[in-house]
């Protein structure tokens, strides 16, 4: 399973850190996703999706 987010496909962004000296060094930002039990046509499935979509709603969670 790829980390990424099942419903909005938010990953793993790249980019630099830049010191006051101007040097750069590669980093990484990591999406905030969590497992979840979540029905997906019909059925439960666990997924993994990010903290975002899970508050706004866009997420039915089995129980």
């Amino acid at each position: 399973m790829a980390r990424q987010c099942y419903l909005c496909e938010k990953s793993v962004a790249t980019g630099m850190n830049v010191s006051h000296s101007h040097i750069r060094t590669k980093r990484t930002w990591k999406p905030n996703l969590q497992q979840v039990r979540a029905m997906i046509d019909g059925t439960p499935k666990r997924i993994l999706v990010c903290t975002r979509c899970l508050r706004s709603g866009k997420v039915q969670r089995a129980i």
